[in-house]
């Protein structure tokens, strides 16, 4: 089955609806309008604008940017008060916002398949939410790039969302917030890809993405200013993997990460672990102790991505030198050492979603990927009933890794594999290679909720299915 090119579905400015079934804000056109009409003051303003970044020594970026900056403000949200932001849209292209990880509506969510409208170029569009649950949310553009690596999240769109809740936070002295982003991108043979190391997977045609520059905070390791510490600090780090298509594994040496809180969800059982991996769109709050003094780097356990600059310094008060790194012993990511070891609830029905590589189809350079066998928009949606518990079991049937998110709610993790486990709370996981994760979730948000891969060339090729609510 060929898809229609999403683009042309969705992106362009006064384009018709394709989907009846959907509402007509989700045809693509670009309102102005606020949401909903208010003379209000916003309590928070971003403007969507070009910008000209510098992230390491005679190297520049162009690219577009929350408020000239990267990360983009830092929004600090009570759970529960409602909030006003307006965004302005200072560039020529229709954009559009994601609040992440929030249970709101589908009008300010920020997801075209959904009915939010598109931000049109030259315009400011009002969005207006009550956040909700607590946690380590994020913000950012949930536009289409297709083949054209200027767009989207190849871009420094993305900022931090903390939603502030009632119960008290774990104890620390000072907090730092690390966004990880990749830059420069352009297409590589497939086979370059990891596509290629799966060698009882069969090497297809199309191309995928690679980059030239990674960076936490929009600096290169050894640019910018160190994270200053003193031995005995207790450090609340909020890591997020702002990337558009690139999955990481993190490591301080001399430190472990003590592990508290999943995409902002507390974990039922908080660990200690000297890596941590983070996949497309996935936030981890790790509690680290500062107890060996020296020059160190936090970054990328992979050399060549650490030379791409994807590191940033850890200096202790009195220490110098050069900064330190050192491999960290092997370890695999396992979510369910953080989860409850017993069995979750039986759900009132379960889906079955498989994911392939449909190949690269009507002549087009880059690959088709499926679930079930369909790929957006001529999907079929889950319908499900409010107040019921769902499950969902992705089978990952192509030899890529795909970080899944639902719009709109979280779900909790009940298998990996052959393991039942119970209480992990995301709303991104990463199914790996033939692997099969089974999480639930509760249908307690009434309307469309987006389901797809996070990695952006996934999503603009067809990864994406609509979950919707009967009545």
């Amino acid at each position: 089955m060929i898809p229609l090119n999403r683009r042309e579905f969705l992106y362009k400015i006064g384009s018709t609806a394709f989907l009846p079934s959907l509402a007509p804000l989700a045809t693509g056109r670009a309102f102005s309008a606020a949401l909903p009409a208010s003379t209000a003051k916003a309590d928070h303003t971003l403007r969507i604008e070009p910008t000209t970044l510098d992230i390491g020594p005679g190297v520049s970026i162009r690219t577009v940017t929350y408020n000239g900056q990267v990360p983009g403000p830092l929004l600090r949200m009570k759970e529960g008060s409602p909030v006003v932001i307006d965004v302005t849209n200072a560039t020529s292209t229709d954009d559009i916002v994601h609040w992440h990880g929030l249970a709101i509506g589908t009008v300010p969510d920020g997801a075209v398949e959904e009915g939010s409208p598109l931000i049109a170029a030259g315009k400011t569009l009002r969005y207006s939410f009550t956040p909700k649950p607590a946690g380590t949310r994020w913000y950012h553009t949930h536009a289409m790039a297709m083949g054209d690596l200027k767009l989207a999240a190849y871009t420094g769109q993305f900022g931090f969302l903390l939603v502030e809740g009632r119960e008290p936070s774990p104890h620390y002295d000072r907090e730092v917030n690390l966004a990880v982003h990749h830059w420069e991108p352009s297409f590589v043979p497939m086979v370059e890809t990891m596509r290629a190391e799966s060698s009882n997977m069969p090497q297809t045609t199309g191309s995928d993405v690679g980059y030239k520059y990674a960076t936490f905070n929009g600096h290169m390791l050894g640019a910018g200013e160190p994270i200053r510490v003193r031995k005995g600090e207790r450090v609340m780090m909020r890591l997020l993997n702002a990337s558009a298509t690139e999955n990481v594994v993190l490591a301080l040496p001399a430190h472990t990460f003590r592990v508290i809180a999943m995409d902002g969800n507390p974990v039922p059982r908080p660990r200690s672990v000297e890596v941590l991996s983070l996949a497309v769109a996935e936030r981890v709050d790790v509690i680290v102790e500062m107890n060996s003094p020296g020059v160190w780097v936090l970054g990328s356990t992979l050399e060549a991505e650490r030379t791409k600059g994807l590191g940033i310094v850890i200096e202790y008060a009195g220490s110098t030198g050069q900064p330190v790194w050192r491999d960290p012993a092997p370890a695999e990511w396992d979510y369910s050492l953080f989860a409850a070891n017993k069995p979750a609830p039986e759900p009132a029905e379960t889906f079955v979603l498989t994911f392939r590589d449909a190949g690269s189809l009507d002549g087009s350079k880059f690959d088709t990927w499926t679930i079930n066998g369909d790929a957006w928009p001529k999907v079929q949606p889950i319908m499900v009933d409010q107040g019921e518990r769902y499950r969902m079991l992705f089978r990952n049937a192509s030899g890529d890794q795909h970080p899944m998110h639902l719009h709109r709610h979280s779900f909790e993790v009940t298998k990996i594999g052959d393991k039942p486990m119970s209480g992990l709370m995301k709303d991104v996981i990463n199914v790996m290679p033939l692997q099969t994760i089974a999480v639930d979730f509760i249908a307690d948000n009434p309307g469309d909720a987006l389901l797809h891969c996070h990695q952006q060339l996934h999503m603009d090729y067809g990864f994406m299915q609509i979950v919707k609510y009967r009545g």
